[in-house]
């Protein structure tokens, strides 16, 4: 459990040619006591943004998620760390929280932060997206560490972990376009890590596969209750999910070659 402590906040961002949502993901954290930007060599106006913000912006050569993660946070100048997305907002309830949590001496080592996410213009409170906890959001940065994972990178914490009650805001998908360049990214990063850890292709994962991410999103996890929204983040999911497995069949028919 982690002591009391008067310590301050480095806030955390890792990027990737996201221009659009910079200002609004930069501008929810200018609380911090700091602000460091991780930008991967964009060629967008990303890292001109983020100087707009902050004078701490870097350069890493991407080399997956978890690597980068752990690259963001040894540039922090303090033990607390908040990691944010691009995609993301810190809520004023997120900051009073954090603060409070600092004043009063944290219960824990290491923070899981809900998310209320948004698609097509609606808040989707089913789908399994809610409340859709990543790794942990704050924490202190010598009791936490992700693993090295190239995508759904996971962690490591030396302590007890808490949630928060306050939420961070989320808009992974600006529209139907943006889910499909972000998926071909993602899909073709987990189809390398698949075939790195042994996974084999099999014919029926191109089509039981997808089906039962549609179900489960759709069905067991009440997607349908989210309208349209709902019912096209499942398909656009099932999608994902067949094209992942296309690209893995892929990769090991160039091997073969």
């Amino acid at each position: 459990m982690a002591e009391r402590t008067d310590q301050k906040v480095s806030a955390v961002v890792i990027a990737y040619n996201d221009e659009p949502n910079m200002h609004g993901c930069l501008e929810s954290l200018t609380w911090a006591d700091e602000v460091i930007v991780v930008d991967s060599f964009s060629t967008d106006a990303t890292a001109e943004i983020s100087r707009k913000y902050t004078d701490k912006v870097f350069q890493h050569a991407f080399h997956g998620f978890g690597r980068l993660r752990n690259e963001a946070v040894a540039h922090a100048s303090y033990d607390w760390v908040f990691s944010l997305d691009t995609d993301e907002r810190a809520t004023p309830e997120v900051r009073d929280e954090i603060r409070q949590k600092l004043r009063e001496g944290p219960d824990a080592d290491a923070y899981f932060v809900p998310r209320h996410n948004y698609f097509l213009g609606r808040r989707i409170k089913h789908c399994g997206w809610y409340p859709d906890y990543r790794q942990p959001q704050f924490f202190h940065r010598q009791r936490m560490r992700y693993t090295e994972d190239v995508v759904h990178e996971s962690f490591e914490v030396q302590g007890r972990t808490g949630y928060f009650r306050s939420h961070v805001e989320q808009r992974p998908f600006r529209d139907i376009d943006h889910y499909l360049q972000k998926m071909d990214r993602y899909s073709t990063l987990r189809a390398k890590a698949m075939q790195e850890h042994g996974v084999r292709f099999r014919y029926h994962q191109l089509v039981t596969h997808p089906v039962f991410t549609f179900f489960k999103m759709s069905v067991l996890r009440l997607g349908m209750l989210d309208g349209m929204p709902g019912l096209i983040l499942s398909g656009l999911y099932a999608y994902y999910t067949f094209v992942k497995y296309a690209k893995l069949w892929e990769l090991e028919q160039a091997e073969a070659w």
